[in-house]
């Protein structure tokens, strides 16, 4: 089985839509994932997702079902809840909610790591953030709703590895975004999501493609054969979106910080 996690295009956060650019963007994947032979598509609530969604939905007379589940990672910390918390995310004014909450993502690289709890495939979980705010539940519940569609389509969850009980070479679209695909990579490869928010970028419009091996009968993994691909961009020339990245080099102000 052959899975396709697709981030929106370019966004306008504020109407929860895409911009100019991201509607480009869209149309540019669509003419792409024509060729991918996709038999199955589930798409985020949100309208970012869903926008993106459609233009390729429409260019290959599928049509998507809408998980809740699959909209961005809705997890929250109060980062009032200890100093180095506040001091691990720097920008927490401009992310907070009404309720003094950010998202658990784009923590301070020096503050991370100098908590290797936060790292380690288990030891996350009891973590302080985890203490302090809903991760642990809010990570259980979609990757639970993950492993159910997953087994639908053949594939149960076995421990650490998948069981096939149907094997297919179906090819799975998930149209959503950067935090919850990390959450899912995390799951599939039983790592810490801290480690994949924060090692991983996948720009608007990619794709990261994932593929089961059975290397014993039964017993399968997913490899990723391509992270943050936009391979479709590049093919029209045009310019990707800097949105999800910072800066390369912290004297270049132009940049997010």
């Amino acid at each position: 089985m052959r899975l396709l996690l697709i981030r929106h295009g370019d966004p306008d956060y504020e109407r929860d839509t895409l911009t100019t650019m991201g509607d480009r963007e869209a149309a540019e994947l669509s003419e792409y994932m024509a060729k991918e032979h996709i038999d199955y598509i589930y798409k985020s609530p949100l309208g970012r997702a869903q926008k993106t969604a459609f233009f390729t939905e429409a260019r290959i007379g599928k049509e998507g079902v809408t998980c809740d589940w699959l909209q961005e990672f809705p997890g929250r910390l109060n980062v009032d809840a200890a100093p180095w918390i506040k001091k691990a995310y720097p920008d927490w004014k401009d992310h907070q909610n009404a309720d003094n909450e950010r998202i658990f993502w784009d923590m301070a690289p020096a503050e991370l790591m100098k908590r290797p709890e936060l790292l380690d495939p288990v030891d996350w979980r009891t973590s302080d953030i985890a203490a302090v705010s809903d991760l642990v539940g809010m990570y259980d519940h979609v990757t639970g709703e993950f492993d159910k569609l997953l087994a639908s389509h053949g594939y149960r969850r076995d421990g650490r590895l998948y069981h096939a009980e149907k094997e297919n070479k179906d090819t799975i679209a998930f149209f959503c975004h950067f935090g919850v695909s990390c959450v899912l990579l995390s799951h599939l490869w039983n790592c810490s999501p801290f480690m994949t928010w924060h090692v991983l970028c996948m720009t608007p419009s990619s794709v990261t493609e994932l593929v089961t091996e059975e290397r014993e009968k039964g017993e399968a993994i997913f490899r990723a054969l391509r992270i943050g691909d936009i391979s479709h961009l590049k093919a029209s020339d045009d310019t990707p979106s800097f949105a999800g990245r910072f800066c390369e080099v912290y004297s270049d102000f132009a940049e997010r910080h």
